[in-house]
């Protein structure tokens, strides 16, 4: 018997039908169209609408897509595991109301909180379970309802975000595919760059923190861009390197934060442009969710055995690279 591996063996997504549109936020604040488009190349957003709607509901509509894909039973799964970086609260677990929604009761389950590098972590943390032996089909969530954490006064954070899910099965094989590779980072920091001022432990929620609008996203936009592409080419190039993988045949999947980020980071890598893989125009920067949205729009594209790099930067700092080979 040869080495278990962890294969992706099918991917679902959903995104939240109402859409926030650059001319949209041009009535709300001093932006445009253009602004937006040359600096970070979103051009919509979805946006989940509802009261006491929260990411387990974006995420519980992947899994929903993804069951039916795969023909999975809710009583088959053994783990969930939801990365997300806006839970519906604090506790318990957003993985744990998932499966409560979805009747998922033979599993375990738990969050993942790594910025918009969550998902890369959570696949290799799935991998591991798999390649254990002990596990046979997990599901990884990425989910995001950014719009609850950000402040539409701010020019400069508000028309990066949106709110979305995508959500894979993970099951071992023998075959070559899978996780086959990977660079993990992070740097804590740079946690003074990016992050959310008030709502933990350390700075509880007061009148006086609400009035401040220190629940929203803080982010210093410089810093940030310069690390991302650094970190993420560096990471990325080294993967490649070290399994000598062809960049013309190469795909590369890489978190959707930022159109020049995603051209820079590329370019370092090689990779032609015909194999990036790029949503951000359609959906923003999903956080979590930005990786199986990909994976989820350009399945029909992947075929057995094609080689996928995918590289993604997010607030602490983390960073890392995972080399997949597609599995079906």
């Amino acid at each position: 018997m040869g080495k278990i591996r962890a294969a992706i063996t099918g991917v679902g997504a959903y995104v939240p039908e109402d859409v926030l549109t650059n001319e949209d936020l041009s009535r709300m604040m001093d932006t445009s169209d253009e602004w937006i488009m040359t600096r970070i190349g979103i051009k919509t957003r979805h946006i989940l609408k509802g009261e006491g709607k929260g990411t387990s509901d974006i995420a519980v509509e992947a899994v929903k897509q993804l069951f039916e894909k795969t023909n999975t039973k809710p009583e088959e799964v053994e783990l969930v595991i939801c990365c997300t970086v806006t839970p519906d609260m604090f506790f318990p677990s957003t993985a744990c109301v998932i499966c409560d929604k979805l009747n998922i009761r033979n599993a375990f389950a738990f969050d993942v909180n790594a910025a918009c590098s969550g998902f890369l972590y959570g696949l290799s943390t799935a991998a591991k379970f798999i390649e254990s032996g002990r596990y046979k089909k997990i599901v990884l969530i990425g989910a995001e309802k950014m719009t609850s954490i950000i402040d539409y006064t701010d020019r400069a954070t508000s028309p990066i975000f949106g709110d979305g899910a995508g959500a894979v099965l993970i099951e071992p094989t023998t075959e070559q595919v899978g996780v086959l590779d990977e660079e993990l980072k992070s740097d804590g920091a740079g946690r003074v760059h990016l992050h959310m001022k008030a709502g933990g432990s350390a700075r509880p929620s007061t009148h006086e923190t609400i009035d401040a609008r220190e629940h929203y996203v803080y982010q210093e936009g410089q810093p940030v861009f310069k690390w991302a592409v650094s970190k993420m080419a560096d990471t990325a190039v080294d993967v490649m390197k070290r399994n000598n993988l062809d960049p013309n045949i190469t795909w590369f999947a890489p978190h959707q934060a930022n159109l020049r980020i995603i051209d820079a980071v590329g370019h370092r890598m090689g990779i032609d442009s015909s194999r990036v893989m790029v949503n951000i125009e359609k959906y923003g920067n999903t956080t979590a969710a930005t990786i199986p949205l990909l994976l989820w729009e350009w399945e029909s594209k992947l075929k057995k055995g094609d080689d996928i790099i995918i590289a993604t930067f997010g607030a602490g700092f983390t960073w890392g690279a995972i080399w997949l080979k597609w599995a079906y």
